[in-house]
């Protein structure tokens, strides 16, 4: 073995036991200092919340100032109301009136082998669309709703409560929450109702209430087992999108709908009339638990005095695949059984932005491909081959580029010389040369371009194409093109090694790394060989980056790396054919090289002399 290459490989394994270095030494300590500053800052949150919570009670009760109850309703027992259409089953609690599951029909969860549960991490103090009165600080709204069912899919809360005003009079208002779903749409239909009996309106601090989506989405969110999901607060305002990981923050933008994304599914609220909305949201991941959250807070500005007696908001309430398909059908009004128009929900898809037309290209090549092989994993390599014919030209055309650019090595580093000190002429000469040699500079690259551009547009295609979910290729392999393949498995937890694999053993990543150093080895054979400092950077590249992105890619969803493994395999046939093409060109650019008389020497100064 070279030594370079045995350099390559002694520095990529240096990288590779450096990061797991850094990790222990470095990354852990800081997660956990991290989580000791969480846990403080949650118990300062809480001891705040509680502070709001009792000045909010001094304002709000069900009591008026006489101490008589808003009726029957205090004796309301806890009960629980289901909601089922033929997409989705919803569980309602008449506590707060408010979802505490929210399960899909048609997209099960691998882990629990049920359907994806997108009201996650609910407790007794935060679930989802909760209530509560101002803003989103404050503790959620915890008493007993009487219950009103209208046929099978609407349901209606209500309760009464008091509100004292700066000078300490009481008046009573109601609070109405309803929820209304239709057959075959993943968009439900929020009410919130508030009716006053004297116009007072409803202002705590500037708000008259705030909403929470749920405290988090499924499926069931491991950051350090799969580190391709994602949890992302997502909004759109003016076509212009939002797109961040969800942190504890507060974005002081106005918004048409906003929500949280995970890889495949997402919560989606769009506000009716967004001008009612404070121009204010807030994102949280604190949990009272030790799973993190992914919510949101939207407030409602406050109900100022004289408005009318009875102020209706209306919430359109997407829960449902992070899919292209599912999502546009927002877009035109005969598409979606709510009659919406021109919503965008479509904007909260994970797309590239830059390279989304290229990726809108794929994708529909892909659909029309399925649609005659009827398997996804077959569609990929199709593709795969298809874009390698589509390509081929090209890369013969750089190949062959290489060999004219070799020809005239010689000239071109005599006008480099030459013309040093004049940069003008020197490209002048160059351009001349290039044309006399039928050389084009740029062809080497545009293969290059082309092929890196095709590549980043398929990684987003294939890492977040919803379409991948559950969809096998080949059963006992790979049974799902969304997550990595496996060929066998262990539950004893092995330090680091477990970190890294997962304790799955996978074959595509060899199958990639072993047809990367393959490829690298023939595309080397069929052009120049490199010398000097050059050569140790070549086998660098050759031997080092694929054994580093073995590491790196080894966990990737399994579409993904079938379409490298194939492509790399396309590649060496390709290569192998190019490089037989490339041995008869160079023979043939030797049998037609002129011969030089060796009596006759050009010196520097360009003068001949003869012997």
């Amino acid at each position: 073995m070279e030594k370079n290459t045995v350099w390559a490989i002694i520095l990529s394994a240096l990288v590779i036991i450096g990061s797991v270095v850094v990790e222990i030494v470095y990354l852990l300590p800081k997660q956990k200092e991290a989580m000791e500053k969480q846990q403080a800052e949650l118990e300062l949150s809480r001891k705040q919340q509680e502070e709001m919570a009792n000045s909010v009670k001094e304002q709000i009760s069900t009591a008026d100032v006489n101490g008589l109850s808003s009726g029957a309703q205090d004796s309301v027992p806890e009960e629980q109301f289901t909601i089922k259409t033929d997409l989705v089953e919803a569980v309602f609690t008449n506590r707060g009136g408010d979802l505490i599951s929210y399960k899909f029909l048609k997209h099960t969860d691998k882990d629990t082998g049920t359907g994806v549960q997108m009201v996650d991490n609910v407790t007794a103090t935060n679930r989802a669309f909760g209530l509560s009165f101002g803003g989103p600080d404050n503790l959620p709204i915890n008493e007993t709703f009487s219950v009103k069912k209208e046929g099978d899919n609407t349901i209606i809360f209500t309760r009464d409560f008091f509100n004292k005003d700066v000078l300490g009079n009481i008046h009573k208002f109601t609070l109405l929450k309803r929820y209304e779903f239709l057959p075959g749409d993943y968009v439900f239909k929020l009410g919130i109702g508030v009716k006053t009996y004297d116009s007072n309106g409803l202002n705590i601090n500037d708000a008259s209430y705030s909403l929470r989506t749920s405290p988090q989405i499924g499926p069931h969110y491991d950051v350090k087992k799969n580190r391709y999901e994602v949890r992302q607060y997502l909004s759109l305002k003016d076509k212009k999108r939002e797109r961040k990981p969800m942190a504890d923050k507060v974005y002081n933008k106005s918004y048409e709908w906003a929500g949280v994304g995970g890889k495949y599914f997402a919560i989606l609220v769009k506000p009716e009339d967004s001008s009612k909305m404070v121009s204010s949201l807030k994102t949280s991941t604190k949990s009272e638990t030790d799973y993190i959250n992914s919510q949101l807070f939207l407030t409602r500005s406050a109900i100022a005095s004289g408005e009318p007696e009875t102020v209706q908001d209306v919430y359109y309430v997407y829960i449902g695949p992070r899919s292209e398909n599912e999502l546009k059908k927002y877009n035109a009004a005969d598409k979606n059984a709510w009659g919406l128009t021109n919503v965008r929900f479509n904007q909260a898809l994970q797309t590239s932005g830059l390279f989304s037309p290229i990726e809108k290209v794929l994708k529909w090549s892909l659909e029309m491909i399925f649609r005659l092989v009827k398997n996804w994993g077959v569609a990929i390599i199709v593709l795969t081959i298809i874009l390698k014919i589509i390509l081929f030209p090209l890369n013969k055309s750089s190949s062959m580029g290489s060999l004219k650019m070799q020809q005239i090595q010689p000239q071109m580093q005599a006008i480099q010389e030459k013309y040093k000190d004049d940069q003008q002429k020197m490209s002048l000469e160059l351009s001349n040369l290039y044309k006399e040699a039928g050389y084009n500079p740029a062809s080497g690259c545009l293969p290059m371009i082309l092929q890196m551009l095709i590549l980043l547009s398929l990684y987003n295609v294939f890492n977040n194409y919803f379409e991948f979910r559950g969809a096998p290729f080949i059963r006992g392999w790979i049974d799902d093109l969304s997550v990595g393949d496996k060929i066998w498995s262990w539950e004893k937890n092995i330090p680091i090694i477990s970190g890294f694999t997962q304790n799955t053993i996978r074959l595509l990543p060899i199958i990639y790394t072993l047809s990367q150093l393959l490829n690298g080895k023939i595309t080397q054979y069929g052009g120049a060989a490199a010398g000097g400092r050059n050569k140790g950077q070549m086998a660098l590249m050759m031997y080092g980056l694929p054994i580093i992105f073995f590491f790196i890619l080894y966990n990737v969803p399994s579409g993904l790396l079938l379409y490298w493994a194939v492509s790399n395999v396309l590649q060496i046939g390709q290569q192998l054919l190019i490089n037989s093409m490339m041995k008869k060109k160079r023979a043939e650019m030797e049998k037609n090289k002129p011969v030089i008389n060796k009596n006759v020497v050009k010196f520097k100064g360009g003068k001949k002399k003869t012997r």
